[in-house]
């Protein structure tokens, strides 16, 4: 865990130090381009000046010819709401100033101050006052919004109107007329939008009258159909009825098991069927059968009696069974006649006894209930099932009429509505519901609109913001390096040295009473105490730091155009270090700009052209210029000059000052002029290119560098020249004064 707090905390410091170094880079970023600005108006300040005043005294000529223009205004309230609206209650949502987006920025009055500027309300206020412009013509609408100025006030319900012209007199009118219409129009409008409302209430309300009455008509309609008084009593009486009828019915069920659990017992009691009987009590109490059978009796005892006298085939007894089987046949047609014997058999016995009688009576009886029972069974049931299937019913009928009678209760309340909305439209109509009102009506001023003051800060913003725009166009089209840091950001070369440039030249005396200016150049002899000297020492100081590894003894001296002041920088260079005992020669290999004789004042003689194609000795070409300083002129240019610096007789005397010389510096031309810089930079032990800002541009300056890097040159670092105090940001070189402090320059150059 501790373990874990520890790599935590490492991480959250981290993060915290690369935000701090973020933000701070932010801020540096901020601060360079700020002074980048500041720089370029220091440079182009003449320039700046130059438009400045022009564009200055132009404005004021020009405004002097113009006329004074007057400016009346007048003010107008606006109240959220109608205050008669708000007394009457009625028609309080007319004219309410509230936006339609609800968003922070939009306010009502700004929408209010739009229709008072709007197309309608201008051209009416101009057709009023018959406006025209100075050639006579009707004000055009555009002539008249460059006049107009309508705002709000921060913080009222207040828009103030103001109206410029040279008349005094019309521009009170203009605002006063303005304001007028604007109000006839809100007034208008108003008007308009509550007769469009009330017109469309009274073209709805038959039509919601009539929506209200089909309403009523389908619910009748459905209430009819359906039997309904109450759906919810009838529910209630419906759950009722059901119990009840549940109850009856359990009832009759026991009243039918007790009876048929009788019949069943008289039944077998009886030894036959209810039905059979039914069928025999009818037989015995049918008049008719019991006299036949009473008949049958007697005939069957005759027969009986008669048998025991004579034989069977006795005529007497033949008669009597044929009177017995007559009087039979009218039995069986007699029972038959009545209903039910169908199912008795003919061999029964008609005749009962009392209690056989009693019994049938009862089981009679018994049926008779039981078939009551069952018949009033069936009809329970049948009410059951009917009540219940309309319980079921009941609750979509209940749906069906609420939703009848909500678009019965909707149709009456939106009648209801548009009648009330009817007379209060009616009522909106006829009241005044503005609610904005004049409070300041405009009057003529008497002074004109802007003071003189006024003007002449206009015309020196104006004037200022001519000159930014003359620098800015004057910095894009110079396309020159001007600071030290967009040498930095340009190359990845290491900076060596920054030579500044003095501020004003100064007449310096010297031994023999002459007087000599920094212009000249060799400020190790004559200045050397200037943060110049001191600038080429620090160089000096800094390629002995850059050669601690190899020596560098042929140094080759370039730079990208002419007018940089690579010349200078050798001549200075090879002083500084022939000032600390060195034995140094400084050759001018510029053949076409030689300069080296000119800045050590020598007359012009043989040097180094002349040596090479042997027309004279190097001894004699060699000039003494200073203590432990050589110098070996151009010499006088041949006709063959362009290639008379690639031979091997160039090589061999180098090799040959190397050996006898401890530095050999090299003023080599220009690399975007000759080829020669190339040449010399070969056969160097390193390359030092001289940057000027303000001469050399981007385009040369990237071409030196990529010739540079194509040809393999050691280029050992740059030299920035002439560096001047007020394009830069930050102390690059040594101040006026000489100072024995070690400077913070040499680091600073190394690093970069």
């Amino acid at each position: 865990m501790e373990q874990q707090h520890f790599f935590q905390n490492q991480i959250s410091f981290l993060y915290n130090n690369q935000y701090l170094k973020l933000k701070n880079m932010q801020s540096q970023e901020s601060i360079v381009k700020f002074d980048k600005y500041i720089n370029a108006a220091k440079r182009r300040w003449v320039a700046g000046l130059g438009v400045f005043f022009p564009v200055f005294l132009i404005s004021v000529l020009t405004s002097s010819l113009k006329k004074p223009s007057y400016e009346a205004q007048g003010k107008i309230l606006f109240q959220k709401t109608n205050t008669i609206s708000s007394l009457t209650g009625v028609g309080k949502e007319i004219g309410n100033l509230e936006p339609v987006v609800q968003d922070m920025k939009t306010h009502p009055l700004n929408t209010e101050a739009e229709v008072i500027r709007s197309v309608p309300i201008v051209e009416q206020t101009i057709n009023r006052l018959n406006l025209q412009d100075s050639k006579g013509m009707p004000l055009k609408i555009e002539q008249f919004m460059d006049r107009l100025t309508v705002k709000d006030i921060r913080g009222t319900d207040i828009i103030q109107i103001s109206y410029k012209d040279e008349d005094a007199q019309i521009a009170a009118k203009v605002v006063n007329t303005l304001m007028s219409v604007y109000l006839e129009h809100n007034r208008s409008y108003h008007k308009t939008e509550t007769s469009s409302a009330r017109k469309f209430i009274e073209n709805q309300l038959p039509i919601a009258e009539e929506v209200a009455k089909k309403a009523e008509a389908e619910l009748a309609d459905f209430k009819n159909k359906n039997n309904i008084v109450s759906l919810q009593e009838e529910a209630t009486q419906g759950v009722q009825m059901v119990a009840d009828l549940q109850k009856k019915i359990g009832e009759n069920k026991a009243q039918m098991a007790n009876i048929t659990a009788q019949i069943k017992d008289i039944r077998n009691q009886l030894g036959m069927t209810s039905q059979q009987a039914v069928a025999l009590t009818s037989v015995s109490q049918s008049t008719g059968v019991q006299d036949i059978t009473k008949q049958i009796e007697q005939l069957e005892t005759e027969i009986a009696r008669k048998r025991t006298i004579f034989q069977d085939i006795h005529p007497e007894i033949v008669n009597l069974e044929n009177q017995l089987i007559v009087l039979k046949e009218i039995q069986q047609q007699r029972i038959q006649e009545i209903p039910g014997t169908a199912q008795v058999e003919n061999n029964s016995s008609w005749q009962m006894g009392q209690l056989q009688q009693q019994l049938t009576a009862k089981l009679v009886e018994l049926e008779s209930n039981r078939l009551g029972l069952a018949a009033e069974l069936t009809s329970l049931l049948v009410l059951e099932a009917n009540h219940k299937q309309r319980l079921s019913t009941i609750p979509q009928l209940e749906q069906q009429q609420d939703q009848l009678e909500r678009k019965v209760q909707a149709a009456k309340s939106t009648y209801s509505l548009l009648l009330e909305k009817l007379q209060e439209t009616q009522i909106a109509e006829n009241q005044n519901t503005d609610n904005a009102r004049i409070i300041s009506p405009a009057k003529a001023p008497e002074k004109p609109a802007s003071s003189p003051v006024k003007y002449y800060l206009a015309f020196t913003v104006l004037g200022i913001l001519a000159s930014l725009a003359t620098i800015y166009f004057l910095e894009i089209k110079d396309k020159t390096i001007k600071t030290l840091d967009e040498v930095k950001e340009l190359l990845e070369l290491t900076i060596l040295g920054v030579i500044p440039t003095p501020s004003k030249p100064k007449k310096l005396a010297v031994a023999d009473g002459e007087t000599q200016s920094y212009s000249q150049g060799l400020v190790l002899k004559y200045n050397p105490r200037s943060p110049m000297g001191e600038a080429y020492r620090m160089l000096r100081a800094n390629l002995k730091f850059v050669s601690a590894d190899k020596e560098l003894k042929i140094i080759t001296i370039t730079s990208s155009v002419n007018q940089e002041g690579k010349s200078t920088v050798a001549a200075n260079l090879a002083l500084a270090m022939a000032q600390i005992d060195r034995k140094v020669l400084l050759i001018d290999g510029d053949m076409y700009r030689s300069s080296q004789d000119k800045i050590w004042e020598l007359p012009e003689s043989p040097g180094l052209s002349n040596v090479i194609v042997g027309q004279i000795e190097i001894m004699k070409a060699i000039k003494k210029v200073a203590n432990n300083l050589d110098l070996l002129p151009a010499g006088i240019l041949p006709a063959t000059s362009t290639s008379i610096l690639d031979t091997q007789r160039m090589e061999a005397l180098l090799d040959s000052f190397a050996s006898y010389y401890d530095c050999v510096i090299i003023d080599a031309p220009s690399l975007t002029s000759a080829v020669d810089a190339v040449t010399l930079g070969q056969m160097a032990d390193g390359v030092l290119l001289v940057v000027r800002p303000g001469v050399v541009d981007y385009t040369n300056l990237s071409t030196a560098c990529d010739l540079l890097s194509k040809s393999g040159q050691n280029v050992i670092g740059q030299v920035v020249n002439a560096v001047v105090s007020e394009n830069e940001n930050q102390a690059y070189y040594y101040q006026e004064e000489f100072s024995t402090q070690p400077s913070p320059i040499s680091a600073n150059i190394i690093r970069n």
